[in-house]
């Protein structure tokens, strides 16, 4: 197969032929890739902002679609012909592990799921049965944006009528995350970015505000929305430790909640004022927003198919695995809200 591989830290990723495939093991699948998306986590990763590797060379992506080509022993959650979606939360079936790939004599390593390749190794529980109407393109937010940004609205922050929120960071975590709100009946929904292009595309995701931070402080413009006590919510989804800092400040004392699921450059820290903490804020992290893959696709896939999640907007213009290194560039940049990587669109046409 062809796949791009992490070869060293900070450089390009190197799109390499003639990958040895091997057979799944164990608890393991083999899945023809059909698309992939691009999150911050492999850019990341790719620019060594996750600190050392010691895996290196290894392949990247862990959000997916695809189709089962041969399945390892113990196996039992999907079938050889099944479409699925491929993520990083765990769901039910067996965790095979990680997975050795050859090219000539060189080992490249890869994890439980990667997807920056035509042909991947997963362990079986990261694969969910795609739900019917989903596309195979739409289906990779199911992976790791849609339910890790619509999960902390589902599953972590519990709204009930008439609260506020805020949304810090409008990439693929972020306005997923904004268009689980106008599943409930929120007061004000402000989102806040420095890109008025998805300033404006939140209008249409719910938000009743907006406020770029590149020119206007959001606190006191937030505490103006909300009579001076800032928002029940928030959620932080930009990977940049001063906005998670905003997104804390943001909320109201006495029960006031901050959820971030962004994960910032290794070594760096956040700086709060504990007299917040005593007066009843609250912060903490979201791991992919408490879903459970075979339990929140589903319900996911019906608000899609509803037409609730207007998710085909997320997605960027397709590029080919060639161009890896361009749509990661443009994630970076701030040109392409979530890439799409086309491995083999004819397992499944848009429907």
């Amino acid at each position: 197969m062809k796949a791009a591989v992490l070869a060293s830290l900070g450089q390009p990723l190197e799109i390499m032929p003639d990958v040895k495939v091997p057979d799944p093991g164990h608890g393991q699948v083999l899945v023809r890739l059909a698309y992939s998306g691009v999150c911050h986590s492999q850019l990341m990763e790719a620019k060594g902002a996750r600190g050392a590797d010691p895996y290196i060379p290894h392949l990247l992506g862990h959000e997916g679609s695809g189709r089962i080509e041969k399945i390892g022993t113990g196996v039992s959650k999907v079938s050889v012909g099944d479409l699925v979606i491929l993520g990083w939360i765990k769901g039910s079936g067996l965790d095979g592990g990680g997975a050795r790939y050859l090219r000539g004599d060189s080992v490249i390593n890869a994890g439980s799921v990667t997807t920056f390749n035509e042909f991947a190794i997963v362990s079986e529980n990261r694969c969910v049965l795609l739900p019917e109407g989903v596309p195979l393109d739409v289906a990779v937010l199911f992976g790791c944006a849609l339910p890790t940004g619509a999960g902390i609205v589902i599953n972590e922050l519990l709204p009930v009528e008439g609260e506020s929120i805020a949304v810090f960071g409008l990439g693929g975590i972020g306005l997923s995350a904004l268009m689980a709100t106008k599943l409930y009946q929120f007061s004000t929904v402000i989102a806040v970015d420095v890109n008025d292009e998805k300033l404006s595309m939140a209008k249409d995701f719910g938000a009743t505000h907006t406020v770029n931070s590149s020119s206007v402080d959001p606190i006191p413009r937030i505490r103006e929305l909300t009579d001076g006590a800032g928002v029940d919510y928030s959620v932080e989804a930009s990977g940049v430790s001063t906005v998670i800092e905003l997104a804390f400040r943001a909320v109201r004392r006495s029960g006031g909640l901050c959820i971030f699921a962004s994960h910032p450059p290794a070594g760096t820290r956040i700086e709060l004022d504990p007299y917040d903490l005593i007066c009843g804020k609250q912060i903490r992290g979201s791991w992919g927003g408490a879903s459970n893959p075979d339990v929140d696709v589903p319900k996911l896939a019906a608000l899609y198919t509803a037409g609730k999640l207007p998710l085909e907007k997320l997605i960027s213009k397709p590029y080919c695995l060639e161009e890896i290194n361009i749509a990661l560039s443009d994630l970076e940049m701030q040109k392409a809200t979530r890439p799409l990587i086309e491995l083999d669109r004819s397992l499944g046409e848009r429907m």
